[in-house]
């Protein structure tokens, strides 16, 4: 397992110094001059050449780039033109409210998925089937703004059960935390309960008509022990691929309903850096959201050597 674990954290290096490489690139991609977009074009040029030098875009482009890779490693990633305050202070300040929506999402998702998937491999054909195939279709086609708004508008505006939008941290109270985080967990979550109930589904049936399957079910060991201990424990290592990439897509992928229920996470806070030219915090956020891309299809990776000890003998040839 640890020589394992040493080659995918070798794999990661050139992946992370590609992305970062990218990332730094954006202040240059980005058309004009990033000391007069931001100053506006009413700056005058003194204070276009203040704030060159402040944010050292007088220097060569190389040397630049090894200062910013510099201080990254370091933990630096520069200061907030608009916020007053360090990127990565930023990026803290933002972080927990996305990886608690995150979270609940998936859950979300996995308890509406795996016993969906389980159900309609049990009930190939059947109207059962059909039933759970059809709200995957419809679970993966409605767009998270849509039914956010009408998520809103059942439970917020017409019930009244739950806020319209906000947030409040774990410190508030357990309750109070989540009331807040249900609805745009659940505009998330479902969407992702689809593409996981319909992976759970295609892993079940391959792994059902499997020769050892039908020796137990001959051998009269419980249904329930046959498809949770026996066909589960061996479907899962596709679902434990989906379920990772659905976690990837929900950390990286909130902004929309973010901003749409004002939750300030990582999300928003890029919203809000791109429409203010705030170029070292969309730097720092980006970079951040790759990070985390890398680092949880990694940690995805060790489970795959737990969860299949095949995959570490193969990663020995």
């Amino acid at each position: 397992m640890k020589s394992y674990l040493i080659k995918r954290l070798l794999s990661v290096v050139p992946v992370l110094f590609i992305v970062s490489t990218i990332v730094f690139l954006i202040l240059y991609l980005t058309p004009g001059d990033p000391a007069i977009v931001i100053l506006g074009e009413e700056a005058s040029q003194e204070q276009v050449d203040n704030l060159r030098e402040q944010l050292g875009l007088n220097r060569p482009m190389v040397e630049q780039y090894f200062s910013w890779i510099g201080n990254a490693l370091r933990g630096d990633l520069g200061e907030s033109f608009y916020m007053n305050e360090t990127v990565m202070g930023a990026i803290l300040s933002h972080l927990g409210p996305t990886i608690s929506l995150g979270i609940l999402a998936e859950l979300i998702a996995l308890v509406l998925a795996i016993p969906m998937g389980i159900i309609a491999a049990r009930h190939k054909g059947t109207a059962t089937d059909q039933s759970v195939m059809a709200f995957s279709l419809l679970g993966m086609s409605i767009p998270n703004f849509l039914l956010s708004l009408f998520l809103i508008l059942i439970f917020s505006v017409t019930l009244r059960w739950l806020p319209v939008a906000g947030y409040q941290p774990l410190s508030a109270g357990l309750w109070e935390h989540l009331k807040f985080l249900i609805l745009p967990a659940f505009a998330l979550g479902t969407a992702h309960a689809a593409l996981i109930a319909r992976m759970t589904r295609s892993a079940m049936l391959e792994v059902l008509n499997a020769n050892y399957i039908k020796t137990a079910r001959a051998k009269g060991v419980k249904e329930r022990w046959v498809i949770y201990k026996h066909a589960l424990r061996n479907a899962f290592l596709p679902i434990l691929t989906v379920m990772g990439q659905s976690f990837l897509s929900l950390m990286g992928g909130t902004a929309i309903v973010e901003t749409i229920f004002s939750i300030p996470g990582i999300g928003q806070l890029i919203v809000n850096a791109v429409m203010r030219r705030d170029y070292a915090v969309v730097q720092g956020a980006v970079l951040y959201v790759t990070f985390a891309f890398v680092f949880i299809n990694l940690a995805v990776d060790m489970l795959y050597g737990i969860v299949n000890p095949q995959v570490r003998l193969d990663s020995k040839k």
